[in-house]
């Protein structure tokens, strides 16, 4: 859950004009830690180190991705080739969040990923997992009574192994309070820019999204349980209208304005558009408006109304009554919590004496 800073907090007393400041404290990097059963997808076991590697929170690195295995040392991966993993599953204790790779043994997970999940589900700690790796977390019994998911072609052999599971179909990824499952292949991609979307914003996200070449965090639901659309790849694109609607998204656009310039019917457009990305027209362009007020609050010092009217979202209540609905945050909040501006103002924030962001 985002960090909202302390509302009670108050500045610290002026000093003198040539006093030295103290040094602000640094926001502490967070550790994750990925989970590599053998036989371990490459491809899974790349997508934790590749994204959270990208993140840098004011000049630092937001996080710090450990790999760790049952046995340190060679481990051999689905395509035969074997990795030298240096960590054994220790490294979890030290983790704030913990991510388990895919593996081609998920039928039989090791007792000792079972044991150090549970572990680490007792200390609270956030757990993902990336297409197979939700096996390991329902037989650890972390999914019982829980929405999730796992790769399609896998869904039903997990529904009849752990009936427990309140499992989902067509869908990227689910979160369930602390715990996240992931479809396969590229939906772990969808799940890490969901984690950093949760702790640093959807600025700091859609960065590491750009710099990865990845779309954007696609389409979610509500802050403890989330559900994104899986869309078929059937239809014909229209990323050049999603392009255009982007650059007019201050603007009243309609099912219309969209058809007319995809150039089909607004039936057409409603029922390929559907096709082609999981959601409808409108829903994406609620997300891509709601989207765009999260940065605009987090980059820039505009007023509430500006940001409404700049997202397309018309006024200050309008802004705050669907953000409120996705975030469980009002914008002032959100700001609050993460806001890239700073002002040399001390206050009492949530990693201690420092700057606090701008008021708006």
């Amino acid at each position: 859950m985002p960090i909202v800073p302390d509302a009670h907090a108050t500045p610290a007393p002026s000093r003198a004009p040539h006093a030295t400041p103290a040094p602000s404290r640094a926001p502490r990097v967070q550790r994750v830690a990925v989970i590599a059963a053998p036989p371990v997808s490459m491809f899974n076991l790349a997508i934790p180190e590749m994204l959270f590697g990208k993140v840098e929170i004011d000049g630092g690195p937001g996080y710090e991705t450990v790999i760790c295995a049952p046995d340190p040392g060679p481990v051999t991966t689905t395509g035969g080739l074997d990795l030298l993993v240096p960590h054994g599953l220790d490294a979890v204790d030290a983790a704030d969040t913990v991510v388990l790779a895919g593996s081609g043994s998920y039928t039989d997970p090791d007792p000792r990923i079972l044991d150090v999940l549970r572990r680490a589900a007792a200390a609270g700690k956030r757990i993902a997992s990336i297409c197979t790796g939700a096996f390991a977390l329902a037989e650890a019994g972390l999914l019982d009574g829980r929405a999730a998911t796992t790769y399609w072609a896998y869904r039903e052999q997990l529904a009849d192994r752990h009936p427990a599971v309140d499992l989902q179909g067509d869908v990227l990824f689910v979160q369930d309070g602390p715990l996240l499952t992931s479809s396969g292949y590229a939906a772990g991609i969808d799940l890490c820019l969901h984690v950093i979307r949760t702790d640093h914003g959807a600025a700091v996200a859609n960065t590491v999204a750009r710099l990865a070449l990845v779309a954007p965090v696609r389409p979610g639901g509500q802050t403890q349980f989330t559900q994104t659309p899986l869309p078929p790849e059937r239809g014909i694109s229209f990323a050049d209208t999603r392009a255009w609607a982007m650059g007019h998204l201050d603007e009243p656009l309609t099912l219309t304005d969209l058809a007319r310039h995809a150039g089909t019917s607004v039936r057409t457009l409603s029922r390929r558009f559907h096709a082609e990305t999981g959601v409808s027209p409108l829903q994406w362009l609620l997300h891509q408006r709601v989207e765009r007020a999260k940065e605009l609050l987090e980059t820039t010092s505009l007023g509430m109304e500006q940001v409404a009217r700049a997202s397309g979202l018309g006024t200050g209540d309008s802004l705050r009554q669907h953000l409120l609905r996705r975030t469980g945050l009002t914008p002032s909040a959100y700001r609050s919590s993460f806001s890239r501006l700073t002002v040399p103002v001390q206050s009492q924030g949530p990693y201690g004496t420092g700057t606090r962001p701008a008021a708006s």
